[in-house]
């Protein structure tokens, strides 16, 4: 099955784990000299209808992805921003 990155941002990210529903992908992270796509980006929620800004990203390495469908992405459990950095 072949897909484009402009299509991801129509699939949902799903954990295998609990069914926990991420959120739709908002953007991908891609590694410039090889050409490979490292993680998923899953923009936060809004805060109070955005008046306060948004949660934080949930992201997803590319090693967390387990399987692509039509419609959904599945995936191990995502970080966020700041659980990243502290890796």
């Amino acid at each position: 099955m072949r897909c484009r990155v402009s299509e991801l941002r129509y699939k949902e990210i799903i954990d295998v784990a609990d069914g926990s529903r991420y959120g739709f992908v908002g953007d991908v992270e891609v590694d410039l000299e090889t050409g490979q796509v490292t993680q998923l980006i899953v923009p936060g929620r809004l805060r109070l209808f955005g008046l306060l800004g948004r949660w934080e990203d949930t992201l997803f390495p590319w090693s967390s992805v387990r399987r692509f469908g039509a419609d959904t992405i599945l995936v191990e459990r995502g970080l966020s921003r700041r659980e990243r950095l502290r890796e």
